[in-house]
């Protein structure tokens, strides 16, 4: 595939995603695609390493927690061979009125289509203290 096409895949996972189209969006995702989010999970329990189903119930949960979904929007993208680069920002308001803002950088791996491997890289505390702090 091209590096546009690569692109089109990617941003394509956000733009169901903020349709709060879960299932849509995993779609995109190879059956043995991981995720990987940043952080420590002694700090942050949402950090490591997911498969699709789990990424999907992590989705899931977020989902139940949010009043209208989580919009994404991408900044910009950057591409080369199947790697895309995306800077992203999002929000969305917690049921407990708190309000998750995030600036996002993701690094996805595209294969066949559609997307195999991300690494996404954001503001670890601000998703401690919006989701995880009592």
């Amino acid at each position: 595939m091209s590096t546009e096409e690569n692109t089109k895949v990617a941003t394509r996972f956000f733009d169901l995603f903020s349709a709060n189209d879960i299932a849509g969006a995993l779609a995109v995702l190879t059956d043995d695609a991981t995720w990987w989010i940043a952080g420590k999970q002694e700090h942050l329990p949402a950090a490591g390493l997911y498969s699709k189903e789990q990424i999907g119930q992590v989705f899931q949960r977020m989902a139940g927690r949010l009043k209208s979904g989580l919009k994404m929007t991408v900044k910009s993208a950057l591409a080369e061979g199947d790697r895309v680069a995306l800077e992203l920002v999002s929000r969305g308001e917690l049921e407990n009125g708190r309000v998750y803002e995030q600036e996002y950088h993701t690094l996805m791996t595209i294969r066949d289509g559609k997307i195999s491997q991300v690494r996404e890289y954001l503001d670890t505390q601000h998703v401690f203290l919006t989701w995880f702090q009592k």
